[in-house]
């Protein structure tokens, strides 16, 4: 089998992370950090496109890394249109939804573009593989109550699909033959019901549907939301950041790490022990709801994500859900093995890559 060299590009708001791989084995990996002087010349986040491409070839030259050694370049899929999961090829459609932001600003919007401009200098493929819009929802879970407001998919799919993958080759079956309900605990949380290979139901991670996380509010009581809304004690962006960015653990402890928050636990702070049980909890309570979606034909639950890691925090999540499916954890994330993953699968013509319209 021939072997393959793939470049996994992934943009975070203060950083570019960079890997080569050959194959599944990541050969050379980087974390460019971008200091807040740096960006600050850059009005919008899609500014930044060229500093960074600029970077990132500097990087490679710098490691002695021939770009024209490369057989395929993917990047962190952004907020572009809902799409069914899959590796995409970056063209003209998605280059265009990228620049506009079509479903909002992220720097994840970057990494489409940035791969397409990288590829283009040596002729090869540019990708983008499960972005945070993935969407497999059946009807019935679109629904929300009124029909002004419609449920929507937004969560963290690259991650889902990985460790569904994965955790189906452990267990010689394909991702299609399995019911899952997959738990990614992060910044975010997003609980998915995978039912053969599709994501029929899953909260929206992004903006308050779902468990509270270390940075999310989660699903708040509705009559309440609203009556501070129109309180005139608060801006919409406040609203907005109260419910994404300064929710959660934020809101309650004061700081997004779940790694502190646990050593605050062991140092006697009861108030915080309550506060990640509630966490733990919300979770348990959105891994039954998924139970029902499956209809109980559930194979495995998996808990994966950084705060996977904490072991009181899944035996928590254990004791309450253990009696749905047997409970399988993969802690922490690896996205960009998962993005090379995606590329080495259309390079060995394992899977078709999609067509992005």
């Amino acid at each position: 089998m021939n072997s393959f060299r793939i470049l996994a590009i992934n943009p975070g708001s203060t950083s570019t992370k960079i890997a080569v791989f050959e194959d599944n084995k990541a050969v050379y990996t980087k974390n460019i950090k971008h200091k807040a002087e740096d960006l600050a010349p850059f009005p919008k986040l899609i500014d930044q496109y060229e500093y960074r491409k600029d970077i990132i070839l500097q990087e490679l030259e710098e490691a002695n890394i021939d770009i024209y050694s490369l057989h395929a370049i993917i990047g962190r899929g952004g907020l572009i249109k809902p799409i069914p999961s899959g590796v995409y090829e970056v063209n003209e459609a998605m280059i265009n939804d990228l620049r506009i932001g079509y479903l909002g600003e992220h720097a994840s919007n970057l990494g489409g573009l940035l791969a397409k401009e990288i590829a283009s200098i040596i002729n090869v493929k540019a990708y983008i593989a499960d972005p945070v819009v993935v969407d497999e929802l059946e009807e019935v879970a679109r629904f929300s109550g009124h029909p002004k407001f419609e449920r929507i998919s937004i969560f963290h799919a690259l991650n889902q699909k990985a460790i569904a993958r994965t955790h189906a080759n452990a267990v010689g079956k394909k991702y299609e033959e399995l019911n899952l309900i997959i738990a990614h605990l992060g910044g975010g949380i997003s609980v998915g019901a995978h039912c053969k290979g599709k994501v029929i139901d899953v909260n929206n991670a992004l903006d308050g549907e779902g468990p509270f996380s270390p940075e999310r509010s989660g699903t708040l009581p509705v009559g309440a939301l609203v009556r501070l809304c129109f309180s005139g004690t608060v801006t919409i962006d406040e609203v907005k950041k109260m419910i994404t960015g300064k929710g959660g653990y934020v809101a309650y402890l004061g700081t997004n790490d779940a790694y502190e928050v646990e050593q605050r636990i062991k140092a006697g702070d009861t108030f915080a022990a309550k506060v990640r049980d509630a966490m733990a909890y919300q979770v348990s309570k959105a891994i039954g709801e998924m139970a029902t979606v499956l209809k109980g034909q559930v194979d495995a639950i998996l808990l994966t994500g950084g705060i996977a890691y904490d072991t009181y925090f899944v035996d928590y999540i254990k004791e309450h859900v253990s009696f749905i499916a047997p409970v399988v954890v993969y802690p922490g994330e690896d996205e960009m093995k998962a993005l090379a993953m995606n590329a080495l699968m259309v390079l060995r013509q394992e899977v078709e890559p999609k067509v992005y319209k």
